[in-house]
């Protein structure tokens, strides 16, 4: 299949834009290389990444190399924008990893590399800023080796490169220990399909700056590179649906689109698609509804009448489907779809219209930028008439207020960030809840919750037969859980937990179809307040890279922070600490390592779990709407008598 789809990755600032210029000019895709500085990459389009120098989007451009098309998928650098990194990886084969011959492995190039040999995505590595002065392209592939891969190679050391191959391959071993000659062409063929297997990482150096070692990296791309490969069952003709929606766009005319990888079947202009419409609360079963594909775009934005197995484009007509959501059937993607795992939003802030009577302006506008971003989460109380938003980090405010601003005309204010933390129950606990009055209505329930292991989330179970509750109010109680457990006695959402409903009833005449969904959240907060609360503290597993004189000081800045050094390696002039640290602590301390180090450290975080936290050092939440232990007045808002209403939570 002459496609590749590839993806451009790199720690923030080594060059990765640039040489996606590089490429697109080689290709003949673009007349003009454009500037990041000037504002004029063409993978840059938004008016705020121009402004700024910075990518804030993953962009997709496409580009014909010797035949063969690529879609270059050129991400953002900055930790901020590490989910749209994330969502990169459901789209593309392929990618290349730009690492700085200067700086060398950043720790949030580590972060990059293992999230794609946890996918099994082959990689080229492209050393870029070889003409700076510091460059040293031997250390950084020291450093590759040591921190990423052993099996990373250099393309330009044939003697490396060929030890590399045979060390995968124990009679290719034998035959060069022995000294015998292996043909060239033979050993190239090995290293193309090693390299397409994700064995061998081959390393290319050049500055893309200068335009050094660009066309040796644009050849291997399409010809050590795999194609896509569509997939399907072994027992079936024809292929299934399969394909991921990854991006949102936005288009004056056709409306919301969605950018969608196919890695099965295919889509048609006027073809009908089935996507779910939420749950039926009568019957507790997944609707679904019928919606027809209006138009289909190819990467360079030209019109296509259809995309098939292997293929990216851009179908208009699916409504406001997700990102995330997977078309077809699911289990033929060749890895995970799951926001977050790269990285998650854990502080939270208040963001507040200038004018008070544009809030319901500002509901909507963030309801449009958290479609874009499945991890920007936007909560709205309509009882405190406070809009909060889950972000990543500081970087990211300023671009949602420079959007909210020049998009949607809305200026706004941002509270002063604040952790997001969880609880779960203390202490194994009964909860019960008879909802019996006033009639008509009848559900009891008693359930069982117990404390879980960190990080082990959410189970269900129900030990109570079907002619007690009947299956469908079962499947009521379940579906309902999210929003008992939204927040807690602490108001903070509750996780690692073990719920078992035990015992209950409905009654064959005065049961309504929501009662059980009515008092889940009820029975739920009552094993809550009898078990007690354990506050849970976000903590980030932190890679500090450091000038050697700096880093006595930042380990005792790490104590002060509640934190814990769990590992240090020394590579010639840096040092690579990790350590383990509270969010509330180091919220600021990028700032704070600049300064210490005179820029000449770096840091890079990853979520490494929740941890017990003593109440006086953490922080409880203000419950967003009725608390279902204040019975009367959450009986009258669950029956639509008070403004609000107990599912108003978003």
């Amino acid at each position: 299949m002459k496609l590749r789809n590839i993806g451009i990755f790199a720690h923030v600032d080594a060059g990765k834009t640039t040489l996606s210029e590089q490429l697109l000019m080689h290709a003949g895709a673009i007349r003009r290389i454009g500037s990041v500085d000037a504002g004029t990459a063409h993978t840059d389009s938004l008016p705020v990444e121009q402004r700024r120098g910075i990518s804030v989007k993953a962009s997709c451009v496409r580009l014909t190399w010797k035949g063969v098309d690529v879609n270059l998928i050129d991400t953002p650098g900055h930790v901020d924008f590490a989910a749209e990194v994330e969502r990169s990886l459901w789209a593309l084969d392929a990618a290349v990893l730009v690492v700085c011959a200067v700086e060398g492995v950043q720790p949030h190039t580590e972060t990059l590399f293992h999230a794609l040999q946890e996918q099994r995505i082959p990689v080229l590595f492209f050393l870029n800023k070889t003409d700076r002065e510091g460059a040293d392209p031997e250390r950084v592939l020291g450093q590759i080796r040591r921190l990423l891969s052993p099996d990373a190679a250099l393309m330009s050391d044939e003697e490396a490169l060929a030890e590399t191959i045979c060390a995968q391959d124990d009679a290719l071993l034998e035959r060069y220990l022995s000294g015998e000659a292996l043909d060239p062409m033979y050993m190239r063929e090995r290293l193309c399909t090693m390299t397409r297997q994700a064995q061998i990482y081959p390393v290319f150096c050049g500055s893309a700056l200068r335009d050094d070692g660009v066309l040796p990296l644009l050849d291997a791309m399409v010809d050590m590179l795999p194609p896509p490969e569509e997939v399907q069952h072994a027992d079936e003709t024809k292929p299934r649906l399969c394909g991921v929606v990854f991006a949102s766009a936005q288009d004056r005319l056709l409306g919301r689109g969605v950018w969608v990888r196919l890695y099965g079947g295919a889509l048609e202009n006027r073809a009908p698609v089935t996507l779910p419409a939420g749950i039926d609360p009568l019957s507790g079963e997944e609707r679904l509804v019928q919606r027809k594909i209006s138009q289909i775009r190819r990467v360079d934005g030209s019109d296509a009448g259809s995309l098939s197995a292997g293929e990216i484009g851009v179908v208009y007509g699916l409504g406001d489907v997700g990102i995330g959501f997977v078309l077809g059937d699911a289990s033929l993607l060749p890895r995970r779809v799951e926001p977050g795992r790269l990285r998650t939003p854990l502080i939270t802030v208040q963001v507040v219209p200038e004018k008070p009577e544009e809030m319901q302006a500002l509901r909507s506008a963030c309801g449009v930028l958290a479609g874009e971003d499945p991890l920007l989460q936007v909560r709205y109380a309509k009882a405190l008439n406070e809009l909060q938003l889950h972000v990543m980090g500081a970087i990211q405010l300023e671009i949602i207020a420079e959007e909210l601003e020049n998009r949607f005309n809305l200026k706004v204010s941002f509270s002063k960030p604040a952790v997001i933390y969880k609880e779960t129950i203390a202490r194994a606990a009964s909860g019960f809840v008879a909802y019996t009055m006033p009639k008509p209505c009848w559900a009891i329930m008693r359930f069982e919750i117990e404390p879980a292991p960190r990080g082990s989330g959410v189970t269900f179970r129900s030990t109570v037969p079907v002619r007690d509750i009947l299956a469908r109010y079962q499947h009521q109680v379940e579906q309902a859980l999210p929003l008992a457990l939204s927040q807690g006695r602490l108001g903070w959402q509750v996780t690692d937990v073990n719920i078992t409903l035990v015992d209950g009833n409905h009654h064959q005449f005065h049961t309504h179809p929501l009662d059980f969904i009515v008092a889940t959240p009820w029975g739920i907060q009552d094993g809550l307040q009898r078990g007690g609360s354990t506050l849970l503290e976000p903590i980030l597993e932190t890679r500090f890279l450091l000038p050697p004189d700096c880093v006595g000081r930042v380990m005792s800045d790490v104590a002060m922070m509640r934190g814990e050094v769990t590992h240090t390696d020394t590579d010639a002039d840096r040092v690579l600490l990790t350590a383990l640290i509270p969010v509330a602590t180091s919220v600021d301390y990028a700032a704070t390592l600049a300064s210490v180090t005179s820029g000449r450290g770096s840091m890079s975080v990853r979520l490494h779990g929740y941890r017990d936290c003593p109440l006086e050092l953490g922080a409880t939440a203000r419950r967003r709407n009725v608390d279902p232990l204040d019975t009367s007045k959450y009986i009258l808002a669950a029956r639509s008598a008070l403004e609000g209403g107990i599912f108003d939570l978003d």
